[in-house]
């Protein structure tokens, strides 16, 4: 994947559970003047439990299958993690997984 990932991007990333790799879509804002040792992500997954906190993605054309963010399960990964870019969310999906996360924290 690009030396930094950019913000609504997906991404296959190692997850570092038993070697899982898993498509994450990128929330940290690339546009912050810090070094970016961490990335803050929301993992994608085709479970669906019927959360408010997980945000149908439907058939992304580089997934196979339908999909979900899953916003409860938000966390950071090193940059060295993240393996090659699969392809880019809509505005409207980042849209929906960030009012998801204020939703999640109370912001």
């Amino acid at each position: 994947m690009a030396k930094d990932p950019r913000q609504g991007e997906v991404g296959l990333a190692d997850m570092g559970l038993a070697g899982k790799r898993r498509p994450v879509v990128v929330l940290l804002d690339d546009s912050l003047p810090v070094e970016r040792a961490l990335i803050i992500q929301v993992p994608i997954t085709t479970q669906n439990r019927g959360s408010v906190l997980e945000i149908s993605l439907g058939h992304l054309p580089f997934l196979d299958a339908a999909s979900v963010a899953n916003v409860e399960a938000i966390g950071a990964l090193p940059r060295a993690r993240f393996e090659r870019r699969l392809g880019e969310l809509s505005a409207d999906d980042l849209a929906r997984i960030k009012t998801a996360v204020r939703l999640a924290c109370s912001l």
